[in-house]
């Protein structure tokens, strides 16, 4: 198979079998390589969005619970009168309505 007109042999045949699967092999093996390196750049992505989605829900979490926590100073605050404030009964506003955070008069 020198000059291209002579019949092929047997063994030119396996020669160019083996040439053809080697580079059949070889685009495989990229083609594999090409989607493993897409793969993990896709879940090292994914990894790094999901933990800045977890650090912002902590943020959220934390700053939800400072806020009950100051709801609940202020309803304390409205359910519970001062001391200088009545405790026995209730006093009785500008309007004349009972009040348990009216001052004594």
């Amino acid at each position: 198979m020198d000059d291209g007109h002579e019949p092929a042999t047997k063994a030119d045949l396996e020669a160019l079998e083996r040439r053809l699967e080697d580079k059949f092999m070889g685009i495989v093996r990229d083609s594999e390589t090409r989607l493993l390196k897409a793969f993990y750049d896709f879940a090292e992505s994914n990894q790094k969005r999901l933990g800045a989605t977890e650090t912002l829900g902590a943020l959220v979490v934390d700053r939800l619970g400072s806020i009950e926590r100051r709801v609940t100073d202020i309803e304390k605050r409205l359910n519970t009168p001062p001391a200088s404030w009545s405790h026995h009964g209730r006093a009785t506003g500008r309007s004349g309505c009972p009040s348990a955070y009216t001052p004594i008069q």
